[in-house]
């Protein structure tokens, strides 16, 4: 069954000494991820920022992987924010910007602070099911305010289709996942892409990863807010 990880360098390996932390589940999930990311990013230049960078290493494998993106990386937890900045300071990238601290339980989470707009692409991987529902509804309506009119919204993790698992994993996951906290739980597309029409996006596309995971891709559709 897949485990959750809400705050890396508490379990596992611990951190290096200038405070990089390694999540094992980048190395096995982050090459698919590109891949679904990669048609959209790869040639574009402009700012994409991250959600919920958690340990840092997404945000320098994506940022190696299109130099001519600005990548964004951001995190609430402290121990995060350092791990971000360590691996930037050891990946030395030009286009890896220093982490910002996001916290998307507050509904005004995109005023009032220096972060990037019309965006490129939002990221945020692995995050919705080990927080409270007000988080997707933020994530939502924040994409909403920041993304260019070309824009998309990339969410990675595991989800529901039409009330349904899409695997007997997932379900054992998720039943998992609420006897940790009942505010968690893996999301529904449907609720997702009810959310996202009424601030004007529409769910595009659905790719298929492994371990029976998926990125829902997000794109501006206003003709179609409801």
């Amino acid at each position: 069954m897949t485990r959750h990880v809400v705050d890396f360098g508490t379990t596992g390996r611990p951190p290096e000494a200038d405070g990089r932390l390694d999540a094992p589940a980048f190395h096995r999930n982050h090459a698919a991820i590109w891949s679904a990311l990669q048609p959209y990013l790869q040639e574009r230049s402009g700012d994409v920022l991250e959600l919920g960078s958690g340990t840092g290493q997404h945000a320098v494998a994506f940022a190696r992987a299109a130099p001519r993106i600005a990548w964004w990386p951001s995190d609430v937890n402290d121990r995060h924010l350092l791990s971000i900045a360590a691996w930037r300071a050891h990946a030395q990238l030009a286009n890896l910007r220093a982490p910002t601290r996001i916290d998307l339980l507050d509904d005004d989470w995109t005023a009032e602070r220096d972060l990037p707009r019309d965006c490129l692409a939002l990221v945020c991987i692995n995050v919705l099911h080990i927080a409270p529902w007000e988080v997707s509804l933020n994530l939502l309506g924040g994409a909403a305010r920041l993304l260019a009119p070309d824009g998309r919204l990339f969410v990675y993790g595991p989800f529901m289709r039409n009330g349904k698992h899409t695997a007997p994993s997932n379900a054992e996951f998720d039943a998992g996942l609420r006897r940790d906290n009942p505010e968690w739980g893996v999301r529904d597309m449907t609720d997702l892409e009810a959310v996202a029409g009424r601030g004007g996006l529409r769910l595009a596309e659905t790719v298929s990863m492994p371990a029976n995971n998926f990125v829902l891709i997000f794109e501006w559709a206003p003709e179609d807010v409801r």
